[in-house]
C-alpha cells in the first residue's frame, strides 16, 4: 500500500482554504491509496473551539468531512486527518478516516493536551479505533497520543500507527524520537504528520516522517516547509520480520 503524507501550513479557522490546499497537494502526488493531513488541518488547532471548531450537521456530517468524501471518491483512495467538531454543545478533536466508498470511521482523541488547556473545551474519547484498508490494519492516533507507549501498545491488531499532530517546533526532538519509539516497540510502521508555519500560540516546523518497523525513516519531508512524501508500506516484508523476531510475543499485557 503507498501512503503519502502531506506536511501543511495551515490558514487560521479557515477551512474552505484548506480544503482547496490539501486537494491540490493531493493532485501532486497521484497513485497513493492513503493521504494523510495533520491535526485539525482545515483550521489549525484551537484549544478554545467556539467559533472555530466545525458544527455536525443532522447527518452526523461536518464540512470538512464531506469535502474529505468527495475528494476520497474522486481519487479512488483514503484520506485521512483530524478535524475539530461541535456535536450536541461537546467539542471533539476527531480523526476521521475516509475511505473511496464513503465508508467513515474516526477516533476522538484521548489524551488532550492538558499543557496547553486542550482539556478545558474537549471531550476526550475512551476507545482505541483501528481500522483496515487495502489490508493494512491501522491504528489511528492524535499527537499528545504519542507520548503514552501503553495506549498505543501493539495487541496483535495492527500493522501500522497514523499519528496526525500540531506539535510545535520547541519540542520537536521529543517529536521525532517517539515517532522511531513507537514503530521500533510495536514492530510496525509509523506515519507521523505534523503541520508548519504558525497559529496564534506556537510555531510549527514539520518532522513529519513514514517509519519501517525497524525504526528507519523510509521517507521524510523537508524541515519547516510544506512537503508531500510518499512510501510503499510492505507487508510481506513485516510479516517475515515479525515471525523472523517475534517480539510481540513476549509484551507485557
Amino acid at each position: 500500500m503507498k501512503v503519502t503524507i502531506l506536511q501543511r501550513d495551515i490558514e487560521w479557522s479557515n477551512p474552505a482554504v484548506n480544503q482547496q490546499r490539501a486537494s491540490e497537494a493531493i493532485d501532486r502526488n497521484p497513485s497513493s491509496d492513503l493521504y494523510v493531513l495533520p491535526e485539525m488541518f482545515s483550521t489549525g488547532f484551537c484549544t478554545n473551539p467556539e467559533g472555530v471548531a466545525e458544527p455536525l450537521a443532522e447527518d452526523g456530517e461536518c464540512v470538512t468531512l464531506r469535502w474529505m468524501k468527495r475528494k476520497a471518491a474522486q481519487i479512488d483512495a483514503a484520506i485521512a486527518g483530524s478535524v475539530a467538531v461541535e456535536e450536541q454543545g461537546h467539542y471533539f478533536n476527531r480523526f476521521y478516516f475516509v475511505k473511496p466508498d464513503g465508508e467513515v470511521a474516526f477516533y476522538d482523541k484521548k489524551h488532550l493536551f492538558t499543557y496547553g488547556g486542550e482539556h478545558h473545551r474537549f471531550t476526550a474519547g475512551s476507545e482505541r479505533r483501528v481500522v483496515e484498508f487495502r489490508g493494512v490494519r491501522i491504528l489511528l492516533e492524535i499527537c499528545y497520543d504519542l507520548r503514552f507507549p501503553v495506549w498505543s501498545r501493539n495487541r496483535g491488531d495492527y500493522d501500522m500507527i497514523l499519528y496526525v499532530a500540531s506539535w510545535p517546533s520547541s519540542r520537536v526532538a521529543a517529536w521525532s524520537a517517539l515517532l522511531v519509539a513507537r514503530a521500533i516497540e510495536n514492530q510496525c510502521y509509523v506515519a507521523g504528520v505534523n503541520r508548519v508555519g504558525n497559529d496564534p500560540a506556537c510555531e510549527y516546523n514539520g518532522g513529519s516522517a513514514i517509519i519501517n518497523p525497524y525504526g528507519e525513516r523510509i521517507a521524510c519531508c523537508t524541515t519547516g516547509e510544506e512537503c508531500e512524501v510518499s512510501a510503499t508500506i510492505d507487508m510481506e516484508a513485516l510479516e517475515a520480520f515479525r515471525c523472523k523476531f517475534p517480539v510481540l510475543n513476549d509484551r507485557d499485557i
